[in-house]
């Protein structure tokens, strides 16, 4: 039987001179080799997509992370240069995908930025520079260390008992985790749950209250090392099952 199909809302890039719709390696290789689920990267137009016919074609939904953030007056905010890079036509594209996706009961597994568009799609706000904020760690790349040796390095999340995400992962309480961001959620949008929170309370992982089908955000990179890692595995292979079940659902 062929796989199953995700899409992932692709990031506009731009390189020798030309725009283009890129989605990273890691998200795509971790779908195929952990979820065993092929991937559709979808455009990202500021207008023209039709939502519901590409959640139609597809079984779930993956909103990978990105240099990129979301912009602030999609939650109300006025847009500072600081909160930039920004990428209109991504926005344009995850957060209609994501709010139809739950309408539909659409697995969906959001990552980085994708945990934020979550949040902003179902009307919460985020907070940027969250390291000069009192209280809160620099959970930015450290400046000393190139791009994979910052995403190995590894630091302890609090997983909440009985939560979904401990579900998925099978355990509770301290993970060891790789997480990177300046932006994090600051209020949490009604239809999320909390689900694990970083050592000084930034928020690390949600899931989306009385959800029809799996709808888990997390904060952190679980691409890295689904390969290695057993609780990224667990949580790619957990997405690859709901997407399974929803697509024998469909036939």
């Amino acid at each position: 039987m062929s796989r199953p199909i995700i899409a992932i809302p692709a990031d506009i890039r731009f390189l020798d001179g030309a725009e283009w719709h890129a989605a990273q390696t890691q998200y795509l290789s971790s779908a195929l080799n952990v979820a065993d689920v092929m991937s559709f990267i979808i455009p990202a137009f500021e207008q023209g997509n039709d939502i519901d016919a590409i959640l139609d074609r597809v079984d779930g939904l993956l909103v990978s992370g990105s240099a990129t953030n979301v912009h602030p007056s999609l939650y109300g905010v006025e847009a500072k240069d600081s909160d930039g890079p920004f990428d209109p036509g991504r926005d344009a594209t995850s957060l209609p995908l994501i709010r139809r996706a739950i309408e539909r009961g659409i697995p969906m597994l959001a990552i980085c930025r994708g945990i934020q568009e979550l949040n902003v799609a179902l009307g919460g706000t985020l907070a940027s520079e969250i390291q000069e904020q009192p209280g809160n760690w620099d959970h930015r790349k450290p400046a000393d260390v190139d791009r994979d040796a910052a995403f190995a390095i590894r630091q302890p999340v609090f997983i909440r008992e009985g939560s979904c995400i401990a579900q998925h992962l099978g355990l509770a309480g301290e993970v060891q985790i790789n997480s990177l961001h300046r932006q994090a959620i600051a209020q949490t949008a009604p239809l999320l749950q909390v689900e694990a929170t970083a050592e000084d309370g930034t928020i690390e992982a949600v899931s989306v209250i009385d959800a029809k089908g799996f709808a888990v955000g997390v904060q952190w990179h679980p691409e890295y090392w689904a390969q290695t890692d057993a609780p990224s595995r667990a949580l790619f292979e957990a997405f690859g099952r709901a997407v399974r079940e929803y697509r024998a659902g469909k036939v």
